[in-house]
């Protein structure tokens, strides 16, 4: 009775526990990768072990990559340690990002007077003095008078003066810096800027919340300076559109597997979230979801928004599939922390790989979810809504 009791342990065991928690001595000697296995086995450690490894599959079954992030992380120059090598070893096939992070992205361009702070060093001194602070970073408040001018100056070209999306902008706004950037950044490295490495690598740069940062706060300003004259828009209808075909198009054409990695949260992770529903719930095609998820931020789940929110909870928004639940890792810690640590890791196994360019099927993707559309009919949509009391 005894024996068969513990065999029965035994094969439940087997069932219910993974590897042996056992460390090796650090040498110095070892690969970023080889340090994981050897002293990453438990907590947070354990996180960015299995995060790295779930981007690495990514990688190697050649998935549709979408890189969301948000927060300061052009300020803290992560574009150019992190983002950037990652996007030239063909890692990132979609950005979606915020304002802020593609304004400070140009101001990186025309000024590299970033500086280290104490936080605690006064806000009332260092204001006075000209600086402008984000949190242990500081930088002349001089610059954002230039990036503005820059701005407002690019944005009055004939080529913008049209209706388009996210992606179409940002793609234009990577173009006028190629184009004059070596004439008018004296000093800088047009190899430092997500923008310009986006439009050299044709990425579609996508930003859910446009008008939350200083690059629309000008374009609010320079509407109402030219008044008829102004004839840029964003149309937002047509942005969601074009995020849900690239879905679609990379779940039925392209790799038939699509995966994200978060840094952060915040919009940036909700809007590479949102073309799952807009295909499911209000298209009625059925996408399937992301297939792998790997996110780094400190937000805690019990408070329900959706920085915390986990690959399992967007299963049941149809955001994530069934195998991104066994796929999935979140990795509760800071970004800056953590995430250069995986990006060595991924690019210390030579796993590049081939960019898809996918500005370059942008009209293609459109039209074949388009031809999707055509075999649904409004009729079933509204029938759909008066069948749930709408």
């Amino acid at each position: 009775m005894r024996r068969n009791l513990s065999l029965a342990m035994k094969h439940l065991t087997r069932r219910i526990v993974g590897r042996r928690v056992i460390g090796e001595p650090i040498t110095g000697n070892e690969t970023t990768a080889e340090l994981f296995e050897k002293a990453f086995g438990a907590y947070v450690g354990r996180e960015v072990k299995n995060a790295y490894e779930i981007i690495k599959r990514m990688i190697e079954k050649d998935h549709t990559i979408v890189l969301a992030f948000s927060g300061a992380m052009t300020p803290a120059d992560l574009g150019v340690s992190c983002i950037i090598p990652m996007i030239k070893a063909g890692f990132v096939d979609i950005i979606t990002t915020t304002g802020a992070n593609l304004y400070h992205d140009i101001q990186r361009l025309e000024s590299d007077n970033w500086f280290e702070v104490n936080p605690g060093q006064g806000d009332i001194k260092l204001h006075k003095a000209g600086w402008t602070r984000i949190y242990d970073t500081v930088f002349p408040d001089t610059d954002l008078w230039t990036v503005d001018h820059l701005v407002t100056d690019l944005v009055r070209r004939p080529d913008f003066s049209r209706s388009m999306t996210t992606t179409q902008f940002h793609h234009l706004l990577g173009k006028h810096l190629v184009r004059f950037g070596k004439r008018r950044f004296k000093r800088a490295d047009l190899n430092r800027s997500i923008l310009v490495q986006a439009y050299r690598n044709r990425i579609p740069i996508f930003c859910g919340a446009p008008q939350d940062g200083s690059i629309f706060l000008n374009l609010a300003f320079l509407k109402r300076k030219l008044g008829h004259r102004y004839k840029f828009n964003i149309d937002i209808e047509e942005d969601i559109h074009e995020f849900g075909s690239y879905h679609y198009f990379a779940k039925n054409k392209w790799s038939k597997k699509l995966s994200i990695i978060v840094l952060g949260g915040g919009v940036p992770k909700n809007y590479s979230l949102q073309p799952e529903p807009y295909l499911t719930q209000i298209c009625d095609i059925d996408a399937g979801g992301y297939d792998m998820d790997v996110q780094i931020c400190d937000a805690h789940v019990q408070n329900g928004g959706l920085s915390s929110c986990t690959a399992s909870e967007g299963h049941t928004w149809g955001k994530t599939s069934e195998d991104c639940i066994k796929n999935s890792q979140y990795v509760f810690a800071d970004v800056t922390s953590t995430f250069p640590l995986i990006a060595h890791a991924l690019l210390q196994e030579g796993l590049e790989r081939e960019g898809r360019h996918l500005l370059d099927y942008r009209n293609e993707a459109m039209s074949f979810l388009d031809k999707a559309l055509k075999k649904k009919t409004l009729n079933a949509y509204f029938n759909k809504g008066k069948n749930n009391g709408i």
